[in-house]
């Protein structure tokens, strides 16, 4: 059974390709490793309750007669390997959500640094001057899609410095899409 985590060890989440479905992959083959283990426990439960640590002799040493002491050492070698084909099939999940992830994180920063890029140099080709400043945020609610800002890219003030940052307008459980109160500036 380790021989067969051992070759997918090699596999699709060591690449640097990771995707959704080799991710996918990975958690079918952990739910039937779960599935066979829990198969061999029920194999032991069925031998009068005997578990993984039980002793499979009797008070005087001899081998007890009420089990069958085959199927029981074969039940609890078949949960070891099946749980060490667990913990590496985990660890093959986790590596690959890293990956995964680490390369969203990425792509997300290559294209907000392409969107600021595009921006910059479409007001140098059109000759327009910094963009002025056209309405006031005076509050933004706790825990709304404003407090945590992304995607809709926007600089902002705040105490006489620039930020950056990107809103996402998405349902909250408060008023609005954005979480802020947004009034315009008098000029």
């Amino acid at each position: 059974m380790s021989e067969k985590a051992g070759s997918q060890s090699g596999g699709s989440s060591e690449a640097s390709g990771v995707t959704v479905s080799d991710i996918q992959e990975l958690i079918r083959r952990k739910e039937e490793i779960e599935a066979q283990i829990k198969a061999n426990y029920e194999v032991l439960e069925s031998q009068k309750g005997i578990g993984m640590n039980e002793p499979l002799v009797d008070c005087e040493g001899y081998p007890r007669a009420d089990v069958d002491l085959y199927q029981v050492r074969t039940a609890r070698h078949n949960i070891v390997c099946l749980q060490n084909d667990h913990k590496a099939v985990m660890k093959q999940v986790e590596d690959a959500l890293h990956q995964l992830h680490a390369r969203d994180k990425e792509k997300q920063a290559r294209d907000l640094a392409e969107a600021h890029r595009e921006a910059l140099s479409r007001d140098e080709s059109q000759g327009l001057s910094p963009a002025q400043a056209f309405a006031k945020v005076n509050s933004v609610s706790p825990g709304s899609p404003a407090s945590i800002a992304k995607p809709l890219n926007v600089t902002v003030m705040r105490r006489g410095e620039k930020h950056q940052l990107r809103l996402v307008p998405t349902r909250w459980a408060g008023k609005g899409l954005l979480g802020c109160n947004i009034i315009p500036l008098q000029r």
